[in-house]
């Protein structure tokens, strides 16, 4: 029996209390933003691995059609936060510890590679716009908003791609980061997240506007480094959640 079969013994149906409609936001499809609700269920605990994601449900669920649904499923597969299974449907499986470690280690290698080049790269407009979405990345820390955070943190970082003036790295690293988005994103739940994710660009913008391109890459690679802990953390605090939760339920009936 394989690995999609051994989950989807255990599957297990998503029953939402209401139907909430899909709102499109921040210039994304209707595909993007479902794959991005989900993503944020799964990594949360909210859909467990071996929940069935059944294309009808969701599509009755978020009051959308099904032509949106499957687009986002089939990019949830490409993430590994789901298998799909031939007329079988889709169910919820996160990748084990090993994988993650590996995609977050591609990631952290890939984004070096573009922060260094665009220490030496970068044009005096990109220079302006990596300086405007670092200062707006300050503003929301103030109001404490981790889906805000999430948006412009990915405009500062998608600036350094373009600044290190590679197509084709940008490509990859792109492609690399829709992989480990739902994990970056989770990580800025943790207290005090936002604050410190923002030094650590700052040592990153830094060296760029330095033109230190070993800077640079050293203080990206580290940033990377610690969103793969920060995640880790915030996993761990919600099996301990998850598990207190069991423990009194379980006192309760007795």
């Amino acid at each position: 029996m394989n690995e999609a079969d051994q989950i989807g013994e255990h599957a297990v149906g998503i029953a939402p209390p209401q139907s909430v409609p899909l709102v499109r936001g921040s210039g994304r499809t209707l595909a993007e933003e479902l794959r991005l609700q989900l993503a944020d269920e799964i990594v949360r605990g909210l859909l467990p691995p071996g929940a069935a994601l059944d294309e009808t449900e969701l599509a009755r669920r978020f009051q959308i059609s099904r032509t949106p649904v499957r687009e986002a499923l089939r990019q949830l597969a490409a993430s590994g936060l789901i298998v799909s299974r031939a007329h079988r449907g889709s169910v919820v499986a996160q990748p084990d510890h090993e994988r993650l470690i590996g995609m977050f280690e591609a990631m952290a290698e890939l984004e070096a590679l573009c922060a260094g080049l665009a220490a030496v790269r970068i044009t005096p407009a990109e220079r302006h716009a990596l300086a405007a979405a670092h200062e707006e990345l300050r503003a929301m820390i103030q109001s404490g908003d981790p889906q805000r955070y999430h948006e412009i943190n990915e405009a500062f970082h998608s600036t350094i791609y373009a600044g290190a003036h590679n197509a084709y790295l940008a490509e990859l690293t792109l492609a690399t980061r829709v992989r480990v988005q739902p994990f970056r994103r989770a990580q800025f739940r943790n207290l005090g997240r936002l604050a410190k994710s923002h030094r650590e660009h700052d040592l990153v913008m830094t060296a760029i506007m330095r033109g230190d391109r070993d800077g640079a890459m050293r203080s990206m690679r580290e940033h990377i480094e610690t969103v793969r802990v920060e995640y880790e953390m915030y996993a761990k605090s919600l099996s301990s959640m998850s598990l207190l939760s069991v423990s009194l339920s379980s006192t309760k009936r007795s």
